[in-house]
Protein backbone atom coordinates (compact mmCIF):
# COMPACT_ATOMS: atom_id res chain seq x y z
CA UNK A 1 0.00 0.00 0.00
CA UNK A 2 1.24 3.68 -1.29
CA UNK A 3 0.34 6.43 1.15
CA UNK A 4 -0.45 10.16 0.07
CA UNK A 5 0.08 13.36 2.36
CA UNK A 6 -1.91 16.15 0.73
CA UNK A 7 0.06 19.29 1.99
CA UNK A 8 -0.92 21.94 -0.62
CA UNK A 9 -3.05 25.01 -0.73
CA UNK A 10 -3.07 28.28 0.33
CA UNK A 11 -3.38 28.31 4.23
CA UNK A 12 -5.32 31.64 3.93
CA UNK A 13 -7.23 30.95 6.97
CA UNK A 14 -4.01 31.17 8.79
CA UNK A 15 -2.41 34.48 7.79
CA UNK A 16 -0.35 36.03 8.71
CA UNK A 17 0.79 33.18 9.93
CA UNK A 18 1.21 31.31 6.41
CA UNK A 19 2.42 34.25 4.14
CA UNK A 20 5.75 32.80 3.76
CA UNK A 21 5.64 29.36 5.33
CA UNK A 22 3.34 26.05 4.49
CA UNK A 23 0.49 25.35 7.45
CA UNK A 24 2.39 22.21 7.34
CA UNK A 25 5.02 23.35 8.58
CA UNK A 26 3.69 25.26 11.47
CA UNK A 27 4.58 23.90 14.72
CA UNK A 28 1.87 22.00 16.41
CA UNK A 29 3.24 22.34 20.18
CA UNK A 30 6.71 20.75 19.42
CA UNK A 31 6.90 19.34 16.18
CA UNK A 32 5.92 20.55 12.72
CA UNK A 33 2.59 19.99 11.83
CA UNK A 34 3.18 17.23 8.99
CA UNK A 35 4.83 14.74 11.41
CA UNK A 36 1.37 14.32 12.67
CA UNK A 37 -0.27 12.81 9.15
CA UNK A 38 3.25 10.82 8.95
CA UNK A 39 3.02 9.71 12.07
CA UNK A 40 -0.44 7.59 10.80
CA UNK A 41 1.13 6.52 7.68
CA UNK A 42 3.95 4.88 9.93
CA UNK A 43 1.74 3.51 12.17
CA UNK A 44 -0.18 2.07 9.30
CA UNK A 45 3.24 0.37 8.24
CA UNK A 46 3.51 2.96 5.17
CA UNK A 47 6.56 2.66 3.72
CA UNK A 48 6.22 4.20 0.34
CA UNK A 49 5.30 8.03 0.44
CA UNK A 50 4.06 10.79 -1.64
CA UNK A 51 4.14 14.39 -0.28
CA UNK A 52 2.42 16.80 -2.26
CA UNK A 53 2.65 20.70 -1.82
CA UNK A 54 2.80 23.81 -3.29
CA UNK A 55 5.89 24.66 -5.44
CA UNK A 56 7.22 27.13 -3.25
CA UNK A 57 7.17 25.05 -0.10
CA UNK A 58 8.37 21.40 -1.82
CA UNK A 59 11.98 22.79 -1.19
CA UNK A 60 10.94 23.00 2.83
CA UNK A 61 9.46 19.63 3.03
CA UNK A 62 12.69 17.78 1.49
CA UNK A 63 15.47 19.58 3.73
CA UNK A 64 13.16 18.80 6.80
CA UNK A 65 12.73 15.18 5.26
CA UNK A 66 15.14 14.31 3.08
CA UNK A 67 14.30 10.47 1.34
CA UNK A 68 12.84 9.36 4.46
CA UNK A 69 16.17 6.74 4.63
CA UNK A 70 16.92 8.11 8.08
CA UNK A 71 13.28 6.59 9.12
CA UNK A 72 13.81 3.77 7.29
CA UNK A 73 11.17 4.89 4.55
CA UNK A 74 10.98 6.23 0.94
CA UNK A 75 9.93 9.72 1.02
CA UNK A 76 9.10 11.49 -2.76
CA UNK A 77 7.40 14.70 -3.61
CA UNK A 78 5.27 16.10 -5.79
CA UNK A 79 3.27 19.98 -7.14
CA UNK A 80 0.11 20.77 -6.83
CA UNK A 81 0.15 24.09 -8.68
CA UNK A 82 -3.39 25.67 -7.78
CA UNK A 83 -5.71 23.78 -4.75
CA UNK A 84 -7.75 22.20 -7.23
CA UNK A 85 -9.54 19.95 -4.38
CA UNK A 86 -8.63 16.74 -2.45
CA UNK A 87 -9.44 14.35 -4.96
CA UNK A 88 -6.56 15.86 -7.65
CA UNK A 89 -4.33 14.25 -4.97
CA UNK A 90 -4.47 10.93 -7.13
CA UNK A 91 -4.79 11.86 -10.79
CA UNK A 92 -1.05 13.80 -9.55
CA UNK A 93 -0.27 10.82 -7.89
CA UNK A 94 -0.67 8.19 -10.97
CA UNK A 95 2.61 7.47 -10.97
CA UNK A 96 3.21 6.77 -7.53
CA UNK A 97 0.64 4.89 -7.01
CA UNK A 98 0.17 2.31 -10.22
CA UNK A 99 -1.22 -0.96 -9.47
CA UNK A 100 -1.48 -0.37 -5.52
CA UNK A 101 -4.19 0.63 -3.24
CA UNK A 102 -3.55 4.01 -1.38
CA UNK A 103 -4.21 5.48 2.05
CA UNK A 104 -4.66 9.85 1.56
CA UNK A 105 -4.69 12.04 4.80
CA UNK A 106 -4.72 15.35 5.02
CA UNK A 107 -1.56 17.65 6.09
CA UNK A 108 -3.47 19.47 8.93
CA UNK A 109 -5.25 16.13 10.36
CA UNK A 110 -4.28 14.95 13.75
CA UNK A 111 -5.43 11.72 15.33
CA UNK A 112 -4.81 10.37 18.90
CA UNK A 113 -6.77 7.72 20.79
CA UNK A 114 -7.17 4.33 22.43
CA UNK A 115 -7.31 1.55 19.29
CA UNK A 116 -6.32 3.74 16.60
CA UNK A 117 -3.60 1.48 15.49
CA UNK A 118 -6.19 -1.67 14.95
CA UNK A 119 -8.61 1.16 13.50
CA UNK A 120 -5.77 1.50 10.72
CA UNK A 121 -5.41 -2.18 9.98
CA UNK A 122 -9.08 -2.87 9.52
CA UNK A 123 -9.40 -0.38 7.07
CA UNK A 124 -6.14 -1.51 5.31
CA UNK A 125 -7.19 -4.90 5.39
CA UNK A 126 -10.77 -4.31 3.10
CA UNK A 127 -9.10 -4.78 0.49
CA UNK A 128 -11.97 -3.91 -2.11
CA UNK A 129 -13.52 -0.44 -1.98
CA UNK A 130 -13.38 2.65 0.45
CA UNK A 131 -12.75 3.35 3.74
CA UNK A 132 -13.16 6.94 5.78
CA UNK A 133 -13.18 7.67 9.35
CA UNK A 134 -16.06 9.37 10.50
CA UNK A 135 -15.72 11.41 13.81
CA UNK A 136 -18.59 13.52 15.51
CA UNK A 137 -18.49 17.37 15.61
CA UNK A 138 -20.61 19.60 16.89
CA UNK A 139 -20.83 22.05 13.61
CA UNK A 140 -20.57 19.67 10.53
CA UNK A 141 -21.28 21.89 8.33
CA UNK A 142 -18.11 23.06 6.95
CA UNK A 143 -17.10 19.33 6.15
CA UNK A 144 -18.57 16.35 4.25
CA UNK A 145 -21.54 15.05 6.58
CA UNK A 146 -21.92 11.26 6.57
CA UNK A 147 -25.24 9.74 7.59
CA UNK A 148 -25.77 6.08 8.94
CA UNK A 149 -28.63 2.87 8.93
CA UNK A 150 -28.94 1.83 12.30
CA UNK A 151 -26.19 -0.48 11.48
CA UNK A 152 -24.07 2.23 10.87
CA UNK A 153 -23.65 1.53 7.21
CA UNK A 154 -23.17 4.55 4.87
CA UNK A 155 -25.96 5.80 3.26
CA UNK A 156 -25.38 9.42 2.09
CA UNK A 157 -22.54 12.12 2.13
CA UNK A 158 -22.86 15.42 1.35
CA UNK A 159 -20.31 18.04 0.87
CA UNK A 160 -20.82 21.19 3.42
CA UNK A 161 -24.72 20.93 3.68
CA UNK A 162 -26.60 24.14 5.25
CA UNK A 163 -28.79 21.57 6.91
CA UNK A 164 -26.82 18.44 7.96
CA UNK A 165 -28.30 15.13 8.75
CA UNK A 166 -26.56 14.26 11.33
CA UNK A 167 -23.39 15.69 13.32
CA UNK A 168 -20.68 13.09 11.86
CA UNK A 169 -18.42 14.14 9.35
CA UNK A 170 -15.59 12.57 6.98
CA UNK A 171 -12.27 13.01 8.67
CA UNK A 172 -9.04 14.08 6.48
CA UNK A 173 -8.30 9.94 6.08
CA UNK A 174 -9.04 7.71 3.52
CA UNK A 175 -8.13 3.99 2.65
CA UNK A 176 -8.68 3.66 -0.94
CA UNK A 177 -8.50 0.33 -3.82
CA UNK A 178 -6.56 0.70 -7.10
CA UNK A 179 -9.80 1.90 -8.69
CA UNK A 180 -9.75 4.99 -6.95
CA UNK A 181 -7.56 6.93 -10.06
CA UNK A 182 -9.68 6.01 -12.68
CA UNK A 183 -12.80 6.93 -10.06
CA UNK A 184 -11.26 10.25 -10.04
CA UNK A 185 -11.13 10.72 -13.64
CA UNK A 186 -14.97 10.07 -13.98
CA UNK A 187 -15.47 13.23 -11.90
CA UNK A 188 -16.39 16.73 -12.22
CA UNK A 189 -15.55 19.99 -10.47
CA UNK A 190 -17.93 21.56 -7.59
CA UNK A 191 -19.18 24.61 -8.60
CA UNK A 192 -16.45 26.32 -6.47
CA UNK A 193 -14.24 24.45 -9.03
CA UNK A 194 -12.40 22.09 -7.22
CA UNK A 195 -12.55 17.95 -7.49
CA UNK A 196 -14.26 16.95 -4.32
CA UNK A 197 -13.58 14.33 -2.69
CA UNK A 198 -17.23 13.43 -1.55
CA UNK A 199 -17.42 13.15 -5.26
CA UNK A 200 -15.40 10.00 -5.43
CA UNK A 201 -16.47 8.79 -2.33
CA UNK A 202 -20.24 8.80 -3.50
CA UNK A 203 -19.26 6.65 -6.58
CA UNK A 204 -18.22 3.66 -4.02
CA UNK A 205 -21.08 4.74 -2.06
CA UNK A 206 -22.91 3.86 -5.44
CA UNK A 207 -21.08 0.40 -5.92
CA UNK A 208 -21.96 -0.09 -1.88
CA UNK A 209 -18.23 -0.62 -1.53
CA UNK A 210 -17.62 2.26 0.87
CA UNK A 211 -17.15 1.18 4.65
CA UNK A 212 -16.35 3.33 7.59
CA UNK A 213 -14.53 3.41 10.88
CA UNK A 214 -16.40 5.02 13.46
CA UNK A 215 -13.78 7.37 16.11
CA UNK A 216 -16.17 6.92 19.01
CA UNK A 217 -16.30 9.09 22.34
CA UNK A 218 -12.62 10.03 23.64
CA UNK A 219 -10.94 9.90 20.93
CA UNK A 220 -9.75 13.14 19.51
CA UNK A 221 -9.70 14.15 16.13
CA UNK A 222 -7.98 17.66 15.53
CA UNK A 223 -8.21 19.93 12.40
CA UNK A 224 -5.61 22.46 12.30
CA UNK A 225 -6.87 24.56 9.50
CA UNK A 226 -7.40 27.66 12.10
CA UNK A 227 -5.28 29.85 14.55
CA UNK A 228 -7.93 28.95 17.52
CA UNK A 229 -7.49 24.79 16.61
CA UNK A 230 -4.28 25.28 15.80
CA UNK A 231 -3.54 26.92 19.45
CA UNK A 232 -5.91 24.17 21.15
CA UNK A 233 -3.89 21.48 18.94
CA UNK A 234 -0.92 22.33 20.92
CA UNK A 235 -2.48 22.69 24.18
CA UNK A 236 -3.84 19.48 23.79
CA UNK A 237 -0.77 17.50 22.20
CA UNK A 238 1.17 19.59 25.39
CA UNK A 239 -0.84 18.40 27.80
CA UNK A 240 -1.12 14.46 27.22
CA UNK A 241 2.59 14.81 26.72
CA UNK A 242 3.36 15.94 29.89
CA UNK A 243 0.66 13.88 31.65
CA UNK A 244 1.78 10.75 30.25
CA UNK A 245 5.40 10.83 29.50
CA UNK A 246 5.06 9.17 25.87
CA UNK A 247 5.51 11.89 22.65
CA UNK A 248 2.60 11.95 19.97
CA UNK A 249 3.52 11.33 16.43
CA UNK A 250 7.51 11.17 17.27
CA UNK A 251 8.70 9.63 13.74
CA UNK A 252 11.82 8.22 15.00
CA UNK A 253 9.77 6.08 17.70
CA UNK A 254 7.84 4.21 15.60
CA UNK A 255 10.60 3.68 13.20
CA UNK A 256 12.34 2.13 15.64
CA UNK A 257 9.38 0.06 17.03
CA UNK A 258 8.44 -0.84 13.84
CA UNK A 259 12.17 -2.05 13.33
CA UNK A 260 12.88 -0.17 10.27
CA UNK A 261 15.89 1.63 11.86
CA UNK A 262 18.41 -0.12 15.14
CA UNK A 263 19.10 1.39 18.30
CA UNK A 264 22.49 2.42 16.90
CA UNK A 265 20.44 4.41 14.32
CA UNK A 266 17.68 6.19 16.41
CA UNK A 267 20.55 7.69 19.17
CA UNK A 268 22.38 8.86 16.02
CA UNK A 269 19.01 10.96 15.07
CA UNK A 270 18.87 11.90 19.15
CA UNK A 271 21.92 13.48 18.47
CA UNK A 272 20.68 16.10 15.88
CA UNK A 273 18.12 17.54 19.33
CA UNK A 274 21.17 17.64 21.18
CA UNK A 275 20.18 19.48 24.35
CA UNK A 276 16.30 19.23 23.78
CA UNK A 277 14.03 17.97 25.50
CA UNK A 278 13.01 16.01 21.79
CA UNK A 279 16.34 14.50 21.73
CA UNK A 280 16.36 13.38 25.58
CA UNK A 281 13.41 11.46 24.57
CA UNK A 282 14.93 9.26 22.05
CA UNK A 283 18.14 8.65 24.37
CA UNK A 284 15.21 6.94 26.29
CA UNK A 285 13.25 5.25 23.83
CA UNK A 286 16.52 3.59 22.47
CA UNK A 287 16.95 1.85 26.55
CA UNK A 288 13.58 0.80 26.39
CA UNK A 289 12.37 -2.92 25.25
CA UNK A 290 10.05 -2.46 22.05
Amino acid sequence: MKGIILAGGSGTRLNPLTRIISKQLLPVYNKPMIYYPLSVLMLSKIKDILIISTPKDSNNFKQLLGNGKQLGINIKYAIQKKPKGIAEAFLIAENFIKKDNVCLILGDNIFYGQYFYESLFKAQNINNGATLFAYRVKDPSSYGVVEFDKNNNIISIEEKPKKPKTNYIATGLYFYDNTVVEKTKKIKPSKRGELEITSVNLLYLKEKRLHSVLLGRGFAWLDTGTHENLSLASEFVKTIENQQGFMIACIEEIAFRNNWITRKQLLILSKEYANTNYGEYLRIISNEKK
